[in-house]
């Protein structure tokens, strides 16, 4: 069989829209590539702080399958939150398979074979967003939502005849080899980082963490701990925290994203298309305006937004809204000046940023 797209290919294409997650952007590419080779299994589990790249990343996979024809089939691809679950009426999970076939619908239009639709279902991806909120246990008591949702996803990963009722335009009920759909999970875990945080302070496994004297590329000094969850996490951190290991057991990576750093957010910032840089460039250009930026001044939004490491890109986001947000309500105020081509510039600069982040 001749693969119609590499790991390395997958992961370049990745790459262009997800920043600083390197391991990730890998593994996902690898999982993909077996999925469309027909080795499916390779179930993958993203735990990662808000604003790290999990929803980007899944988006990141959904579009460069739907941009390439020879990957048409395996674009089935659908997102859903997993307390949607819990709570669905049609039961372990077939409120998923029921969108898949719907995709499949529309994908292959009217009349399409009831042979080729199935093989669309089973040829799916399911990314499963919070999946950390459907914890089979919250302390010592028993969260029956969270069961039931882990117990509809075992059913999906494991079985390979569900059942599912569909209209053709009678209704009938055909069974899906569920097996073969590749399945992607992604959640913050936040109260497991901070269990696991503590451990790494107190030193239970290893030496405890101290701070370290930082220096950002603008100058500024700061004292910080430095903590990766992926340094210190264990299965049964996990299990602690309400996952059962029947569900954990059926992920083969489980990856967990890195915190992004200054050089990171800067480079997010500015660089991906649709970047919340370029999204305000286009705004300005409604008002006839070109939207600059100095590299002082992105560094220093980087590096601000880097405090917050809980945050992750998101930061940039609130760290910018604070930058902008006046010369947006009022462009003309910002004092744009005249570029060469008689079009007016307006530069957000250092002593810019500088006044509203109050450094």
């Amino acid at each position: 069989m001749t693969l119609p797209i590499l790991p390395g290919e997958m992961c370049d294409e990745l790459r262009k829209t997800v920043l600083g997650q390197d391991e990730a952007t890998r593994e996902i590419g690898v999982a993909i590539v077996k999925h469309v080779a027909g080795q499916g299994g390779d179930n993958i589990l993203l735990i990662g702080n808000s604003g790290s790249g999990k929803t980007t990343l899944m988006r990141a996979v959904e579009q460069v399958l739907r941009g390439r024809p020879d990957l048409a089939r395996y674009s089935n691809v659908v997102r859903i939150n997993a307390n949607v679950l819990a709570e669905s009426r049609e039961g372990y999970g077939r409120s998923v398979l029921t969108r898949l076939y719907a995709n499949a619908q529309k994908a292959l239009g009217p009349g399409a074979p009831l042979e080729e639709l199935l093989r669309w279902v089973e040829g799916g991806i399911v990314f499963i967003d919070e999946v950390d909120k459907i914890r089979a246990s919250v302390g010592e008591s028993a969260h029956v939502k969270g069961i039931v949702a882990q117990e509809a996803l075992l059913t999906l990963m494991e079985n390979e005849n569900v059942e599912l009722e569909i209209d053709l335009p009678e209704r009938r009920t055909v069974a899906i080899n569920s097996s073969q759909i590749l399945f992607v999970a992604g959640g913050a875990f936040e109260e497991m980082y901070d269990t696991v945080y503590r451990r790494a302070v107190l030193g239970t496994d290893v030496a405890p963490l101290r701070p370290v004297v930082v220096v950002s590329s603008t100058g500024v000094v700061r004292e910080e701990t430095t903590f990766h969850l992926r340094d210190y996490m264990k299965y049964e951190d996990l299990f602690r925290y309400g996952m059962t290991p029947q569900f954990v057991s059926r992920f083969e990576s489980i990856i967990v994203l890195r915190d992004l750093g200054e050089e990171e957010l800067a480079k997010i910032f500015i660089e991906p298309e649709g970047s919340i840089f370029r999204r305000s460039r286009g705004w300005f250009a409604k008002f006839g305006l070109d939207l600059q930026i100095t590299r002082g001044a992105m560094k220093m939004i980087a590096w601000e937004a880097a405090r917050q490491k809980r945050l992750g890109a998101r930061a940039l986001k609130e760290v910018w809204r604070r930058v902008i947000r006046d010369a947006e309500f009022d462009p003309a105020a910002a004092n744009p000046t005249r570029g060469a081509d008689g079009r007016g510039v307006l530069t957000v600069d250092e002593a810019m940023v500088k006044r509203a982040v109050g450094g």
